[in-house]
């Protein structure tokens, strides 16, 4: 669900979507992965355009509605025609503003971490996947994507301190990526 990109040398980190409109007034609903209802401040978001370049949309006014849902009133979006355009579209924010926002304790607060079998280091997460069972983090292994489970017989530890999880992987599942 979440990845990193580059953007004049400045990363951002996509964190959900735009859900749905909300009232007479044009605002929106994001449903993120950043764990908190609480994202009071936050001045702007960002959304691609149709050349995939991340463009800032600048936030008016902030309402939390639970842990994965919070209603935006944009700037210059006034009524719900005008933030139409802007549904199921991928909202990014700052690497700035997702450390600032996203809770320790929330999935997506892994991207960034490297991953070891035991003591080998296989890679630094670069996408959060959750499913209804595990999370699976895309990471890449000698110049190949690989998916790691994340469950209670995989996962066995959380380093935060140095950003570091350690697993220990099911026989034969890199071999299954690497050939």
């Amino acid at each position: 669900m979440e990845e990193i990109s580059m953007r004049s040398g400045q990363s951002h980190i996509r964190i959900g979507k735009i859900a749905g409109i909300f009232g007479l007034k044009g605002e929106i609903v994001l449903q993120h992965a950043l764990g908190t209802p609480n994202l009071e401040g936050l001045e702007k978001i960002f959304i691609k355009d149709k050349s995939g370049r991340l463009l800032p949309w600048f936030v008016a006014a902030v309402r939390p509605k639970n842990n994965e849902e919070t209603y935006l009133k944009l700037e210059d979006i006034a009524v719900p025609e005008k933030a139409r355009p802007l549904l199921q579209k991928e909202v990014w924010l700052s690497e700035d503003d997702f450390k600032r926002y996203a809770s320790k304790s929330s999935p997506i607060s892994l991207l960034g971490y490297t991953v070891k079998d035991g003591k080998q280091v296989l890679g630094t997460i670069q996408e959060i996947i959750e499913q209804p069972h595990q999370l699976l983090c895309r990471i890449t292994v000698q110049g190949r994507e690989v998916f790691i489970p994340l469950h209670e017989e995989s996962l066995k530890k959380i380093d935060h301190r140095y950003k570091n999880i350690t697993v220990s992987l099911p026989d034969g599942l890199l071999e299954v990526y690497l050939g």
